[in-house]
């Protein structure tokens, strides 16, 4: 009895500690180390339910650099047919840095400048299609930042097509996170975003190749499509969507250091965002100095890590 008695009570201390175990390595799977992620801000989000499942400083205001492109795409499908033809100006065939290089008087289709705007990232694409919608790109942006407010990207302001750097321009990973779910509603949009290469013509004989931008395409074949963008200022920035099954995540990373962490974050992200929803478990979500997830002020390199949603 007694030798029984011991062999019970070890299978209990046995039991206790490998739920203990259990338990922490649950917890640490949670999270993701510093030195894996090193974006400004990040979130990752439930595509079907617009759930947060991970994020880091997701209402921190940060330049979006081309991701811009992608509300430009947005508000062309909501204003214009794909077969319209658009004639080059002498402001957008000027753009830079960044363009496909078309010429001013070169005719060619909304549809044909949208692959160049979202597949090479093209800056005189971009605005192109903002003078075709609006007449100028001033009056573009307007409409950029009212389809903003209507979805919910409260924390987003515009001041030009292509996303080139300027004062007052910046959106949150939140925000961006949202804009590429309204994107995803649009069939078009899907196809082009997920485009790895074409070729363009426009109407008076020229033809230019794109590839696109976002290397992910080769690499991970559950990826719906993304858009990237880079400048000094804003560093490495993507957003993208990723289907597993019948369940879809959309990511959005702002101020990445590197092109090579910006994929290699994003990848990490996206297997997280896939078993948080494959485990059913809680958000984890922090932010470091900038503002927290009520909006409030937090002392410089102060983290603050919370289990809890997001809420609207």
């Amino acid at each position: 009895m007694r030798k029984s008695s011991v062999i019970g009570r070890r299978s209990l201390l046995f039991t206790f500690f490998a739920l203990i175990l259990i338990l922490i390595i649950g917890h640490r799977s949670s999270v993701i180390g510093s030195d894996e992620i090193r974006s400004r801000s990040l979130v990752v989000v439930d595509a079907t339910t617009e759930k947060i499942l991970y994020a880091k400083n997701p209402h921190l205001k940060h330049p979006p650099a081309s991701t811009a492109k992608l509300m430009t795409a947005i508000i062309v499908l909501e204003h214009t047919d794909l077969n319209d033809t658009v004639i080059i100006s002498a402001k957008a065939s000027q753009a830079a840095p960044h363009k496909a290089g078309f010429r001013e008087g070169y005719k060619i289709t909304i549809e044909k400048l949208l692959y160049a705007a979202l597949v090479g990232s093209a800056n005189d694409a971009a605005v192109a299609l903002s003078e075709a919608v609006a007449g100028s790109e001033g009056r573009f942006v307007r409409l950029m930042n009212k389809k903003a407010k209507e979805i919910g990207a409260k924390n987003t302001k515009f001041i030009n097509a292509s996303g080139l750097p300027g004062s007052g321009q910046y959106t949150t990973a939140f925000d961006l996170a949202k804009i590429m779910s309204c994107a995803l509603s649009y069939h078009k949009l899907n196809e082009i975003i997920g485009t790895r290469v074409t070729e363009i013509s426009t109407e008076n004989g020229d033809s230019i190749f794109l590839k696109n931008t976002n290397r992910l395409l080769w690499i991970d074949e559950n990826l719906v499509g993304g858009k990237t963008g880079y400048t000094r200022s804003a560093r490495h920035c993507f957003v993208c969507a990723a289907e597993r099954g019948n369940d879809t995540v959309v990511v959005a990373l702002l101020g990445t250091p590197s092109r090579e962490g910006l994929w290699k974050e994003t990848q990490i992200l996206i297997n997280r965002g896939f078993e948080v929803i494959k485990n059913n478990e809680e958000p984890f979500i922090y932010t470091k100095g900038g503002h927290d997830v009520k909006g409030k002020q937090r002392p410089p390199n102060k983290i603050k890590r919370e289990q809890k949603i997001i809420k609207k």
